[in-house]
């Protein structure tokens, strides 16, 4: 599904999707850590899984600053 932004009358997903780009960074650093505080408030706290939040933290972070030097 393509979600399409009027901008002056100009069906432009471009737009959409340059900020949504923007933001995937952040996305990622916000599933790491709600995957983090899961396996923290559960008590099930293995070295794979916060491996897993600690992997998805760091790539969010590395790639919201890589993303955002490319797109300014």
């Amino acid at each position: 599904m393509i979600f399409y932004i009027y901008l002056w009358g100009i069906e432009t997903a471009a737009v959409m999707l340059k900020a949504l780009l923007k933001n995937a960074g952040l996305l990622i650093i916000l599933i790491g850590v709600i995957i983090l505080g899961i396996v923290v408030f559960s008590g099930a706290q293995t070295n794979a899984s916060l491996a897993i939040s600690l992997v998805l933290i760091i790539v969010g972070l590395i790639g919201h600053i890589v993303i955002g030097k490319m797109l300014e």
